[in-house]
Protein backbone atom coordinates (compact mmCIF):
# COMPACT_ATOMS: atom_id res chain seq x y z
CA UNK A 1 0.00 0.00 0.00
CA UNK A 2 2.85 2.43 0.79
CA UNK A 3 4.25 1.43 -2.43
CA UNK A 4 1.03 2.48 -4.43
CA UNK A 5 0.90 5.90 -2.42
CA UNK A 6 4.34 6.80 -3.45
CA UNK A 7 4.38 5.77 -6.54
CA UNK A 8 0.96 7.80 -7.14
CA UNK A 9 2.17 11.06 -5.16
CA UNK A 10 5.35 10.88 -7.50
CA UNK A 11 2.91 10.72 -10.81
CA UNK A 12 1.35 13.61 -9.61
CA UNK A 13 3.63 15.67 -8.31
CA UNK A 14 5.44 14.97 -11.97
CA UNK A 15 2.51 15.57 -13.61
CA UNK A 16 2.10 19.16 -11.87
CA UNK A 17 5.44 20.28 -13.07
CA UNK A 18 4.13 20.82 -16.78
CA UNK A 19 3.22 24.33 -17.55
CA UNK A 20 0.29 25.32 -17.05
CA UNK A 21 -1.66 25.81 -20.78
CA UNK A 22 -4.18 28.82 -21.50
CA UNK A 23 -7.59 28.81 -21.81
CA UNK A 24 -9.01 28.70 -24.83
CA UNK A 25 -11.98 31.75 -25.37
CA UNK A 26 -15.52 29.57 -25.86
CA UNK A 27 -16.11 31.78 -29.26
CA UNK A 28 -13.56 33.07 -31.54
CA UNK A 29 -14.46 36.00 -32.96
CA UNK A 30 -13.51 36.86 -36.73
CA UNK A 31 -14.97 40.28 -37.49
CA UNK A 32 -16.88 39.23 -40.27
CA UNK A 33 -19.74 41.09 -38.41
CA UNK A 34 -17.58 44.33 -39.03
CA UNK A 35 -16.45 43.08 -42.26
CA UNK A 36 -20.40 42.70 -43.50
CA UNK A 37 -21.69 45.62 -41.98
CA UNK A 38 -19.14 48.01 -43.48
CA UNK A 39 -20.02 46.43 -47.09
CA UNK A 40 -23.96 46.88 -46.30
CA UNK A 41 -23.59 50.36 -45.36
CA UNK A 42 -20.90 51.00 -48.87
CA UNK A 43 -23.65 49.55 -51.09
CA UNK A 44 -26.37 51.84 -49.07
CA UNK A 45 -24.13 54.69 -49.45
CA UNK A 46 -24.19 54.13 -52.86
CA UNK A 47 -27.49 53.09 -53.90
CA UNK A 48 -28.31 56.70 -51.96
CA UNK A 49 -25.62 58.41 -54.25
CA UNK A 50 -27.81 57.12 -57.21
CA UNK A 51 -31.24 58.01 -56.07
CA UNK A 52 -29.44 61.77 -55.79
CA UNK A 53 -27.74 61.91 -58.69
CA UNK A 54 -31.04 60.56 -60.60
CA UNK A 55 -32.89 63.62 -58.28
CA UNK A 56 -30.28 66.32 -59.81
CA UNK A 57 -30.31 64.76 -63.38
CA UNK A 58 -33.67 65.69 -63.08
CA UNK A 59 -34.14 68.95 -61.70
CA UNK A 60 -32.78 70.76 -64.86
CA UNK A 61 -34.42 74.26 -62.89
CA UNK A 62 -31.57 74.33 -60.50
CA UNK A 63 -27.61 74.06 -60.19
CA UNK A 64 -26.83 71.95 -57.40
CA UNK A 65 -22.94 72.16 -55.93
CA UNK A 66 -21.45 69.18 -53.72
CA UNK A 67 -20.36 69.86 -50.15
CA UNK A 68 -17.05 68.35 -48.66
CA UNK A 69 -19.07 66.63 -45.94
CA UNK A 70 -21.42 64.85 -48.34
CA UNK A 71 -24.18 66.46 -49.23
CA UNK A 72 -25.52 68.21 -52.29
CA UNK A 73 -27.57 71.72 -52.40
CA UNK A 74 -28.51 74.36 -54.72
CA UNK A 75 -29.72 77.74 -53.40
CA UNK A 76 -33.16 78.93 -53.75
CA UNK A 77 -32.26 82.67 -52.18
CA UNK A 78 -28.74 83.59 -52.50
CA UNK A 79 -27.06 86.56 -50.11
CA UNK A 80 -23.77 87.88 -52.56
CA UNK A 81 -23.44 91.01 -50.28
CA UNK A 82 -22.14 89.21 -47.41
CA UNK A 83 -19.45 87.14 -46.81
CA UNK A 84 -19.52 85.47 -43.15
CA UNK A 85 -20.67 81.63 -42.28
CA UNK A 86 -21.31 80.89 -38.83
CA UNK A 87 -18.36 79.34 -37.39
CA UNK A 88 -18.41 77.61 -33.65
CA UNK A 89 -20.32 79.18 -30.88
CA UNK A 90 -22.24 81.23 -33.38
CA UNK A 91 -25.59 81.71 -32.22
CA UNK A 92 -27.78 81.24 -35.30
CA UNK A 93 -31.83 81.28 -36.08
CA UNK A 94 -33.30 79.49 -38.67
CA UNK A 95 -36.01 76.97 -39.72
CA UNK A 96 -35.93 73.82 -41.95
CA UNK A 97 -38.52 71.25 -43.13
CA UNK A 98 -38.11 67.50 -43.98
CA UNK A 99 -38.88 65.99 -46.89
CA UNK A 100 -38.28 62.14 -48.44
CA UNK A 101 -37.11 61.88 -52.13
CA UNK A 102 -40.63 60.84 -53.15
CA UNK A 103 -41.28 64.75 -52.19
CA UNK A 104 -43.49 63.04 -48.85
CA UNK A 105 -43.35 65.86 -46.44
CA UNK A 106 -41.93 64.55 -42.77
CA UNK A 107 -41.81 67.55 -41.08
CA UNK A 108 -43.01 70.66 -41.56
CA UNK A 109 -40.84 74.35 -41.05
CA UNK A 110 -44.02 75.18 -38.79
CA UNK A 111 -44.25 72.12 -37.33
CA UNK A 112 -40.18 72.59 -36.23
CA UNK A 113 -40.56 76.22 -35.91
CA UNK A 114 -37.56 78.49 -35.43
CA UNK A 115 -34.68 76.88 -33.92
CA UNK A 116 -32.37 78.61 -32.16
CA UNK A 117 -28.90 76.89 -32.42
CA UNK A 118 -25.14 77.31 -31.26
CA UNK A 119 -23.03 76.25 -33.83
CA UNK A 120 -20.95 72.79 -32.73
CA UNK A 121 -22.40 72.84 -29.44
CA UNK A 122 -25.87 71.55 -29.77
CA UNK A 123 -26.97 68.61 -31.25
CA UNK A 124 -28.33 68.32 -34.66
CA UNK A 125 -28.42 65.56 -37.09
CA UNK A 126 -25.10 65.48 -39.11
CA UNK A 127 -26.24 67.13 -42.84
CA UNK A 128 -28.35 69.91 -40.81
CA UNK A 129 -24.89 70.73 -38.37
CA UNK A 130 -22.68 70.62 -41.20
CA UNK A 131 -25.36 72.20 -43.92
CA UNK A 132 -25.92 75.48 -41.35
CA UNK A 133 -22.19 75.90 -41.80
CA UNK A 134 -22.18 76.87 -45.78
CA UNK A 135 -25.30 79.75 -45.08
CA UNK A 136 -25.20 83.13 -44.64
CA UNK A 137 -27.82 85.80 -43.27
CA UNK A 138 -31.15 85.34 -45.13
CA UNK A 139 -29.96 82.68 -47.88
CA UNK A 140 -32.26 79.72 -48.35
CA UNK A 141 -31.03 76.32 -49.71
CA UNK A 142 -32.37 72.78 -50.24
CA UNK A 143 -30.32 69.93 -49.19
CA UNK A 144 -30.17 66.37 -50.38
CA UNK A 145 -28.93 64.09 -47.71
CA UNK A 146 -27.71 60.66 -47.87
CA UNK A 147 -29.75 58.31 -44.65
CA UNK A 148 -25.70 58.14 -43.28
CA UNK A 149 -26.22 62.39 -42.66
CA UNK A 150 -29.31 62.33 -41.63
CA UNK A 151 -30.48 60.02 -39.28
CA UNK A 152 -28.58 56.51 -40.15
CA UNK A 153 -29.88 53.41 -39.09
CA UNK A 154 -31.82 54.83 -36.05
CA UNK A 155 -33.90 57.18 -37.22
CA UNK A 156 -35.53 59.96 -34.81
CA UNK A 157 -37.79 57.24 -33.04
CA UNK A 158 -40.85 58.94 -34.61
CA UNK A 159 -41.91 59.94 -38.45
CA UNK A 160 -38.09 58.78 -39.87
CA UNK A 161 -37.33 55.52 -40.36
CA UNK A 162 -34.04 53.32 -40.60
CA UNK A 163 -31.83 54.48 -43.36
CA UNK A 164 -33.85 57.33 -44.83
CA UNK A 165 -32.05 59.83 -46.76
CA UNK A 166 -33.92 63.27 -47.01
CA UNK A 167 -34.51 66.73 -48.47
CA UNK A 168 -34.24 69.45 -46.56
CA UNK A 169 -34.72 74.01 -46.97
CA UNK A 170 -33.08 75.42 -44.84
CA UNK A 171 -33.50 79.33 -43.91
CA UNK A 172 -30.91 81.32 -42.29
CA UNK A 173 -31.92 84.52 -40.63
CA UNK A 174 -29.33 85.50 -38.58
CA UNK A 175 -26.19 84.72 -37.42
CA UNK A 176 -25.28 86.02 -33.56
CA UNK A 177 -21.41 86.08 -34.00
CA UNK A 178 -19.18 85.20 -30.81
CA UNK A 179 -16.06 87.97 -30.39
CA UNK A 180 -13.57 84.94 -31.37
CA UNK A 181 -14.97 84.12 -34.17
CA UNK A 182 -14.56 87.57 -35.67
CA UNK A 183 -10.63 87.57 -34.49
CA UNK A 184 -10.83 84.13 -36.10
Amino acid sequence: MRYFLAVLILGMSLASCQEAEPRRPIKVRTGSFFKESIKRNKELLALEEKMIKEIIAKDTAHTYQSSSKGSWFYYDQKNDSLTYTPKPDDLVSFTYNLVSFSNDTIYRSEELGTIQYKVDKQNLFPGLRNSIKLLKEGETATFLFPSSLAFGYHGDNKKIGTNIPLKSTITLFKIETQQDSIQN
